[in-house]
């Protein structure tokens, strides 16, 4: 939106050209992002506390957990609108990918907020039942695939990159649109599994975006594209603003989720910001990066997955508690000793994802 107005300023004064710069809008789009979460924050806080809007805990659950009972949650939304209005702010809203993606977020972020109101707010445990909630993520996640395969300006659109692999990628076809479902609602789900401590899911969700943000960069330049044998994807840039948003406000909303947290996320965050980064790991093909980079989220979600099959099959369990996190609870691991350990090896995992871009 400033964009624009740059542009009309830029007759008069051409300082304002400086905000043609990719770069400089990202790091606006971050501090932006930011400012609003350290502004909007408390007040947030303040008006779920008033509403008895709190945390339910699970009885079967670590026994440490039960003193967060009515911890305010929803926190979520925070984010979102941080997001939301930096990205408006800052990006070439003439960009699709930028339509897309920020979309699709609030999209799962809606869902969520269905699902956090019926708990929290209407006292019904159950939330928004189960199969409504697949169905509408769903919904959206097939309809954010088509858009992007029907939109697709290249073949290199709808490849799927082999990250560490020169010059290696697989024509999907129509396949595209089911991986692309895939990833969008696995993605989204994953980071809502793993949203179970404090600042457990938000500081691996802000490093995944920041990673992903400098591939967006990478690939939508024609130079640095070229130079490290990548495929040129032209706009898609463009998302790295949205991924400074997602840091900034990420960041912003850690600074109260932090243990002990004074706020949490709650569905209407975990469910949007997995979703936000699915859809840009698919704008910018690196898929089976973000599987790497994201593998914290990975494992939180075979931990239930594994679980719930061996109690189905044997009648016995694989993990004290899942998901994974639980489990290094119940083994006697302090809260915070679980939460900077997974942040350690998001790090990492980050890392490896990165050397990706040289080692092919």
């Amino acid at each position: 939106m400033l964009l624009y107005l740059a542009d009309y300023l830029a007759q008069f004064d051409s300082s304002f050209m400086l905000f043609h710069y990719l770069t400089m809008r990202t790091i606006l789009g971050v501090l932006t992002a930011l400012l609003i979460s350290f502004i909007i924050g408390p007040v947030m806080i303040r008006r779920l506390s008033y509403h008895q809007i709190g945390q339910t805990i699970r009885e079967d659950g670590p026994e440490s957990h039960h003193a967060k009972a009515g911890t305010p949650t929803m926190g979520g939304a925070l984010i979102l609108v941080a997001v939301a209005v930096s990205t408006l702010l800052w990006a070439d809203l003439s960009n699709r990918y930028v339509w897309i993606v920020l979309l699709v977020t609030l999209g799962f972020g809606i869902i969520g907020w269905v699902d956090d109101y019926k708990k929290l707010v209407k006292g019904d445990s159950r939330g928004l039942i189960a199969r409504w909630k697949y169905l509408w993520q769903s919904v959206i996640g097939f309809i954010a695939a088509v858009v992007l395969y029907l939109t697709a300006g290249s073949p290199a659109e709808t490849h799927l990159l082999i990250p560490y692999l020169k010059d290696v990628s697989i024509n999907m076809g129509l396949l595209f649109i089911p991986f692309v479902y895939f990833v969008i609602v696995g993605s989204s789900n994953a980071v809502n599994l793993t949203d179970g401590l404090d600042g457990l899911a938000i500081l691996p969700t802000v490093l995944v975006a920041g990673a992903l943000g400098l591939f967006a960069y990478l690939s939508g330049h024609v130079g640095f594209s070229e130079y490290l044998r990548i495929p040129y994807l032209p706009g898609v840039g463009e998302l790295m603003v949205f991924c400074a948003a997602l840091v900034g406000a990420g960041l912003g909303f850690l600074w109260f989720n932090a243990y002990p947290a004074q706020v949490f996320m709650g569905d209407v965050g975990a469910l949007a910001l997995g979703a936000a980064l699915g859809v840009v790991a698919v704008c910018v093909r690196q898929e089976l990066v973000l599987l790497i980079m994201g593998g914290i989220f990975v494992m939180e979600t075979v931990s239930v997955i594994l679980q719930v099959a061996s109690f189905k099959l044997t009648g016995k369990r694989i993990f004290k508690m899942a998901p994974l996190h639980h489990h290094f609870e119940l083994m006697g691991w302090p809260e915070p000793r679980v939460i900077v350990r997974f942040w350690i090896i998001t790090v990492i995992l980050v890392l490896v994802g990165l050397a990706s871009l040289k080692i092919r």
